[in-house]
């Protein structure tokens, strides 16, 4: 276990954290933690890393949590496996089983963005015992994405992930040019541009050139995506953890309709949206998601 200094880009207070390896669903886990209190697992989304909790961190540890932020399997410091199925939701959702299990603590808190998110609906379907409070940023629940996506202003912003689902040729198109479309990605993206910075940016293309890591971060749509496998979100357990669902109103992959009917599937559900915000809202508007965020968890 190494013991390192964490200090916020905005001055925030230095929490001391330490990157550890932890056994998952067989796969080895890098994951940073910080803190003393309740655990907080935070889960973050393609094509990022734990660093995409980097404004989070502090302010968690800050409130009274220890936070537990893993690099998820393929994802720059753990293991990558080389099966597509190793990416599949049961594996995804065995890990963060583990991590509960890591903490010492009877349950814990689940965080998720993006695919995290994804990966924190099925957790708190599957292992509610192991939930305390669950909180969603810009991702869908899938049974909710299903139904939306067959129309065209979802489908039409969906054209990526039929693209990703297509064998090595987003490989090359994301690699190109020292990973061009991925710098575009975090530059351009948000709709505040001081989202990511230059070495953010640097750090999350680092960790996709390493070999089979750009593979790994699709194969979490090949494994999990395809017509064989959906069936699965189509008649979802409910999820009656109490849950907070933070969303940026201008995801320009994820429409805000994406939230109508929520409440039948997750009876004690907050939504929270956020207008000046894009897809990566914990990056772009950290200051009300940190206040949000942890309202609801000390609430």
């Amino acid at each position: 276990m190494e013991a390192r200094k964490f200090t916020h880009e905005d001055q925030l207070e230095e929490s001391e954290f330490c990157d550890r390896r932890i056994a998952g669903d067989g796969v080895d886990l890098h994951v940073v933690t910080a803190g003393i209190g309740p655990p907080v697992i935070l889960l973050h989304g393609f094509p990022e890393n734990w660093r995409s909790w980097r404004r989070q961190i502090p302010e968690l540890v800050s409130a009274g949590f220890s936070v537990w932020v893993p690099d998820l399997r393929g994802y720059n410091r753990s293991g990558i496996p080389t099966e597509q199925a190793a990416y599949r939701l049961d594996h995804l959702v065995a890990d963060v089983a583990d991590l509960v299990t890591a903490t010492g603590h009877p349950r814990a808190h689940i965080v998720g963005h993006d695919w995290g998110g994804i990966i924190a609906w099925s957790f708190a379907q599957r292992c509610p015992e192991l939930v305390d409070k669950l909180a969603i940023l810009n991702a869908p629940h899938m049974k909710i994405y299903l139904q939306k996506v067959k129309y065209p202003r979802q489908m039409l912003k969906s054209w990526y992930m039929l693209f990703f689902l297509l064998p090595r040729l987003p490989e090359l198109a994301l690699a190109a040019n020292n990973f061009r479309a991925i710098r575009r990605m975090f530059r351009l993206g948000p709709l505040n541009k001081k989202a990511f910075s230059n070495q953010d940016i640097e750090e999350y293309v680092e960790a996709l050139s390493q070999p089979g890591a750009l593979t790994a971060a699709l194969n979490y749509y090949r494994a999990n995506l395809t017509m064989a496998n959906v069936g699965r979100f189509l008649h979802p357990k409910p999820v009656n953890a109490e849950t907070l669902v933070i969303w940026g109103e201008r995801d320009p992959a994820l429409g805000i309709e994406l939230l109508d009917g929520l409440h039948e599937i997750v009876p004690h559900v907050q939504i929270r949206r956020i207008p000046c915000s894009s897809h990566w809202v914990q990056n772009e508007a950290p200051q009300e998601v940190n206040h949000a965020l942890i309202g609801f968890l000390k609430g």
